[in-house]
């Protein structure tokens, strides 16, 4: 399967950039050691194969899927092999005591790459899960920021995402914060990051969904109203690595808006996805009419499909990776934007959100509403939009 024919693309987007940088970064990984959190996932993947296959002298990888870290221990070996460096992965979560003990126990890396994150727009549909949204988004960037500068590591990297540039939803709204937080901390240790579009076939995404509906053959079904950005999961990790390796102090490295870029829409994806795989899509009009042709049309060669108007919360009508009044280098690179961000923040906002977060998990009550107020105070222009339905409403 051809991703880039997927999303309306021909080349890889970041190609050139690599080339022309590759020395620098060879030989900035061969001589250094590096710690890559949340690295199971699939940005995380794509950021320790890039990693890898520079040969760095330490390569460490924690993330809390079990599974997903030995699938990606096979597909190095598979497709990698092996380095002559320290290469190893741990099964931790970030915020328990056991991780703790495993930064004790060594901690010293050059390069600290965080890339765990809550993703999904889905996660704010509920008080409960929305709290392990801002501890893991949020509080897990604050404490590993602290460790890392405890083990003077050299530079610090945390993925953002481009729903943090004027966020409508609670997620990108936590990335934000994260983002205040790294510019706070940047006074201390080195930090860049980057902002994303869309990874295409990623993990939990619509795209990955598409294959498990076709293995449990059941109806595809996405928006046709909304037009994204995409990038593939391989152009994922090059965007971490020559943020995180190339990237000045308070760097946020987005990709560039151009003719290589394209919008578009996550239904235009479906029928081309099912013509790779020689079916003809299918337009259905409900559900019912949905499910109840998958038993039939598979072997017609056509496949039912359900393209609809997005109508759940925080879904936002456009992509963008910076906002009015941001300083930008569009120069530097062919293919890569930069943000070159200020210090500018809140110092007694982003005390009180810590302090007001810790009262209400110690208590162990609060509301989604109590949430939204204690993201408005620190970002007073978030335009939340809420429709009162979430996308575990949809099929």
């Amino acid at each position: 399967m051809n991703v880039l024919n997927l999303i309306g693309r021909t080349n890889p987007l970041f190609e050139s950039d690599i080339k022309a940088n590759s020395l620098a970064l060879n030989s900035i990984v061969e001589a250094s050691t590096f710690l890559v959190i949340g690295g199971a996932g699939s940005i995380g993947q794509a950021v320790v194969k890039e990693i890898f296959k520079r040969n760095p002298q330490k390569l460490h990888v924690v993330d809390i899927s079990e599974n997903n870290m030995v699938e990606l221990v096979r597909d190095i070996r598979s497709s990698f092999g092996y380095i002559k460096g320290d290469f190893r992965t741990f099964s931790l979560d970030i915020g328990s005591l056991e991780y703790d003990a495993f930064i004790k126990s060594d901690g010293k890396y050059d390069y600290v790459l965080n890339l765990s994150a809550l993703k999904h727009v889905r996660s704010e549909k509920d008080p409960f899960t929305l709290m392990r949204m801002i501890d893991v988004n949020v509080f897990n960037t604050i404490k590993t920021i602290k460790q890392s500068i405890e083990n003077k590591t050299k530079k610090y990297f945390c993925v953002s995402t481009d729903k943090a540039a004027n966020p409508v939803n609670m997620m990108g709204a936590s990335k934000r914060i994260m983002e205040l937080f790294l510019m706070r901390e940047s006074q201390n240790i080195s930090i860049s990051t980057a902002r994303f579009a869309n990874v295409a076939f990623s993990d939990g995404s619509l795209l990955h969904g598409f294959n498990q509906r076709i293995q449990k053959k059941q109806p595809i079904v996405a928006p046709n109203d909304i037009k994204r950005y995409f990038v593939t999961p391989q152009e994922s990790g090059e965007l971490c690595l020559m943020s995180c390796l190339l990237g000045e102090n308070r760097d946020i490295f987005f990709p560039k808006l151009s003719e290589n870029l394209h919008l578009i829409t996550f239904a235009e994806i479906s029928k081309k996805y099912l013509n790779d795989l020689g079916y003809e899509p299918y337009k259905c009009v409900t559900e019912e009419e949905a499910r109840a042709l998958i038993n039939i049309l598979p072997s017609e060669k056509k496949w039912p499909c359900l393209f609809s108007k997005s109508d759940t919360t925080g879904e936002k009508d456009f992509e963008e990776f910076y906002v009015k009044g941001e300083k930008l280098d569009l120069d530097r690179f062919e293919n890569l934007g930069i943000v070159k961000s200020n210090l500018d923040f809140d110092d007694s906002k982003l005390n009180l959100f810590v302090d007001n977060i810790t009262t209400y998990k110690k208590d162990l009550v609060w509301d989604k509403d109590k949430l939204l107020n204690e993201f408005v105070k620190i970002i007073p222009d978030f335009d939340h939009k809420e429709t009162g339905k979430y996308l575990d409403s949809k099929m």
